[in-house]
């Protein structure tokens, strides 16, 4: 379970990854694609009436946590001080957003296409005398629209269903949590970081559920009362809700227009930015990860959360489960170097196959449950069913998850390091050298 001993290590990829994981971080948005959060939401609605709503002194604003209460109500120094969505609008305001809105032929990056994700950028209607968009990834983000429930969440005898009721955003649920996180983090059909941004100079986006929880610092108190409240989070069902809304969302937008926006090419951002974007004399393409009749040099959808799932089927499940969906993962792989129907159809069959592990998400793990995931992913790892950077990535990261899950990762620092040392940059990843430090590192658990 996600308790205050699991925040104390802030800033793990900062610690254990090289500086660029702050600033993938930092620059938390993704760019929209076609439309306004007026469009998304509508012009009706309760209001976000602001951080200055909830950060007085008699509210979240106090300078210390304030012991014995349930509350800390230091909730707003913590997102103000430490919390880097509280940033996310003056990243907007930087030379690099500059250079890319420049690009892009913007103005400025205070657009709507950047807005959508480096603030709250509700409509003028939605917005309280207080709403200041300079507020960046604010409480109202995260927690929902305001006006119904500031007055009476904090009453006494009133209950978390009543204020979600009330419009409050349920986050403790693993799944509505990573709906909301991959919404940016990932994209949706209005929010989405195409190839042109990217190439532009947006950061390339990653996502897993467990790592970002840790990484950002708690606001709150994980007590009996907020157990009673609100239920039990196991960091384990974060890294599996992560991974599947992950891939569903993934397969969602293939999908949907955003896969051919238009022009002879497909939208590229779907596809494996590394298989490309390396060294030529870095040769990384392999058989066992690129897949059954995938040739040297195709162009490769990602399939990184796929791969994930697949190691928890082996682990858990059946190596036979584990086998069909790396079969359908392999149809969508070739598929994607083929035509846009085919594509649509090998992705709902995946999509088809995810559905069924939708009760993994609220599935009991015990210990030796999570080791050998744990072992499956540095196994696959060692067997080159990572050689490409984004799958390295989410097994190196789903590997520190999962000790956080099992209260060990304090005596598996040093093999953290080599894990993130051996997985470098996208530039200089040496796929050989990842499998060989995985492999070591499988003998340490």
């Amino acid at each position: 379970m996600l308790d205050e001993h699991h925040f104390r290590p802030r800033r793990i990829l900062a610690a254990h990854g090289p500086v660029r994981w702050a600033g993938a971080l930092a620059v938390i948005a993704v760019l929209a694609h076609a439309a306004s959060v007026t469009a998304q939401t509508g012009p009706s609605g309760p209001k976000h009436l602001g951080v200055a709503s909830c950060a007085s002194s008699v509210c979240h604003g106090k300078s210390t946590a304030q012991p014995p209460g349930h509350v800390p109500l230091n909730e707003y120094r913590t997102w103000f001080n430490d919390d880097r969505h509280a940033q996310a609008y003056h990243a907007l305001e930087s030379a690099q957003s500059r250079q890319i809105a420049a690009k892009l032929g913007l103005p400025n990056a205070m657009q709507d296409i950047c807005l959508n994700c480096h603030s709250d950028n509700v409509p003028k209607p939605l917005q309280g005398a207080k709403f200041q968009i300079r507020d960046g990834v604010s409480c109202e983000v995260c927690h929902g629209a305001s006006e119904k429930w500031i007055e009476t969440h904090a009453q006494k005898g009133a209950t978390h269903g009543a204020n979600v009721a009330q419009g409050l955003y349920p986050s403790e649920q693993p799944t509505k949590r990573a709906e909301l996180c991959l919404s940016c983090h990932l994209g949706t059909r209005d929010r989405f970081a195409t190839h042109e941004i990217m190439g532009a100079g947006h950061p390339r986006l990653f996502f897993e559920l467990g790592t970002f929880t840790v990484d950002q610092p708690a606001h709150f108190k994980v007590t009996d009362y907020y157990l009673s409240r609100k239920g039990k989070i196991d960091t384990m069902n974060l890294w599996v809700t992560g991974q599947i809304e992950d891939a569903e969302r993934y397969l969602t937008l293939v999908q949907s227009p955003l896969f051919t926006a238009g022009g002879i090419v497909p939208e590229l951002t779907f596809y494996d930015c590394n298989a490309c974007h390396h060294p030529k004399e870095k040769m990384r393409w392999s058989a066992a990860h690129a897949g059954a009749g995938v040739k040297p040099g195709t162009l490769r959808l990602q399939k990184q959360a796929f791969v994930m799932l697949q190691a928890m089927l082996d682990a858990l499940a059946t190596p036979d489960a584990a086998a069909q969906l790396n079969g359908a993962t392999d149809a969508l792989v070739r598929a994607g170097g083929s035509d846009v129907p085919s594509v649509r159809a090998a992705s709902q069959r995946v999509l088809d196959q995810l559905h069924g592990l939708d009760g993994w998400t609220k599935r009991v793990y015990s210990s030796s449950d999570i080791g050998k995931v744990r072992k499956t992913l540095l196994r696959y790892a060692a067997e080159d069913k990572a050689s490409d950077y984004s799958t390295a990535e989410q097994v190196v990261l789903g590997v520190q998850t999962l000790s956080y899950a099992l209260n060990d990762s304090a005596g598996h620092q040093d093999t953290f390091k080599a894990l993130f040392a051996s997985l470098g940059t996208g530039a200089d990843f040496n796929a050989a050298q990842f499998a060989e430090t995985a492999k070591h590192a499988g003998t340490q658990f």
